[in-house]
């Protein structure tokens, strides 16, 4: 048999983890060159870095809707983001640097703050105008 395709590393993933949608996988390679592009280095960011800029893109992508769409796809939490990288990388789809670890996604993002609370409105309360009429 001969290399495979990235299309068909992935069917290798999907069959033996259903845990996560295949958008998930899709989502979470753009998401990192995203990452990378951001960071302005070549290749590589830690996994607190992706986690952080997996949330900004989704919010771009997504917006009020982005924690809805990734929880769809089975991602509720930074150790999602981790267990999907890793995936990649057992079948050969990213690379890992020898001190990478699935522990670095632990607790990376709390993604309910970074994606539900970045839409909350900060209202202060107005302040009481003249009655109506009056000079």
């Amino acid at each position: 048999m001969g290399k495979m395709t990235p299309d068909e590393m992935l069917d290798r993933i999907l069959q033996r983890d259903r845990r996560y949608a295949r958008d998930a996988y899709a989502f979470v390679h753009e998401a990192l060159q995203f990452t990378v592009q951001r960071t302005g280095r070549k290749g590589h960011v830690t996994g607190r870095e992706l986690c952080e800029g997996m949330c900004e893109f989704a919010l771009a992508q997504f917006g009020r809707l982005a924690r809805t769409v990734l929880d769809q796809w089975g991602v509720r939490k930074s150790e999602d983001v981790g267990e999907i990288v890793f995936n990649m990388v057992e079948v050969g789809l990213l690379k890992k640097r020898e001190e990478d670890a699935r522990e670095d996604f632990v607790g990376a993002v709390n993604f309910e703050e970074a994606l539900d609370h970045a839409f909350e409105l900060h209202l202060k309360p107005e302040e009481p105008h003249g009655t109506c009429g009056s000079s």
